[in-house]
């Protein structure tokens, strides 16, 4: 599995509407966890950070509202964009649903249509590999639409685990990230594979951006990880 597809989380009571989502999303390319409550959501998220979350602000005991609160507050979860869904069509609504801390808001009955141009709208911001934006940082440039990177003009080859790798680290450069991060983002979490082997495709990404001579934009982080300088 290709964690590059944009993973989102489905946080809807009403069964038949969730599943609409699940639907229309998984057919749109993207890996799609569900939750039927504010509870079981929080433990998904525990379990794996989503690149995004669809929130129905009306579920049964913790409110929309009040998990929405809890995630923007906490670090791990505070950068993943949060869209709103309700059928509160009243500004004061809106704008309590943006103030607690969601990134759009999204009035029911919804077109699923116009939903899925705005996840992709967040994702742009936060996840722009995963949805075909170009990157570019120093002298590197990634497309992510022809799954071509440059270095200083040069076309480099690499390998589908070393273009995943690159889009993580230009996605957020500077941002140290752990082995089990990377495999989580790189390989996917449903794939047992041996944190060394990150070290091994980290050792080819660096041989393939070196090729051509030029500094190392690696860094690693000894006990920590890696991070693009």
């Amino acid at each position: 599995m290709s964690s590059q597809k944009p993973h989102v989380l489905v946080v809807e009571d009403e069964p038949a509407q969730r599943e609409v989502l699940v639907y229309n999303l998984t057919a749109e390319g993207f890996i799609v966890d569900k939750a039927a409550s504010g509870d079981e959501a929080l433990a998904l998220v525990e379990e794996a950070t989503p690149d995004l979350i669809l929130l129905d602000w009306m579920l049964p005991g913790v409110s929309g509202i009040e998990i929405c609160r809890q995630l923007k507050t906490r670090p791990a979860t505070r950068q993943v964009p949060i869209i709103m869904m309700s059928a509160r069509t009243e500004e004061v609504d809106r704008v309590r649903g943006l103030e607690t801390g969601a990134d759009d808001y999204v009035v029911k009955p919804y077109s699923v249509a116009e939903l899925i141009a705005r996840i992709r709208t967040q994702l742009r911001r936060t996840r722009p590999a995963a949805v075909g934006e170009r990157l570019e940082h120093g002298d590197i440039t990634l497309d992510a639409a022809t799954h071509k990177v440059y270095r200083a003009g040069n076309e480099l080859k690499l390998g589908p685990t070393e273009f995943r790798l690159l889009a993580t680290f230009m996605e957020r450069p500077g941002r140290v990230f752990s082995r089990d991060q990377l495999l989580d983002r790189v390989w996917g979490r449903d794939i047992y594979v041996d944190t060394r082997t990150v070290d091994v495709h980290v050792g080819r990404l660096r041989k393939a951006l070196l090729r051509d001579g030029g500094e190392d934009p690696l860094r690693t982080v000894r006990g920590a990880g890696y991070a693009l300088r």
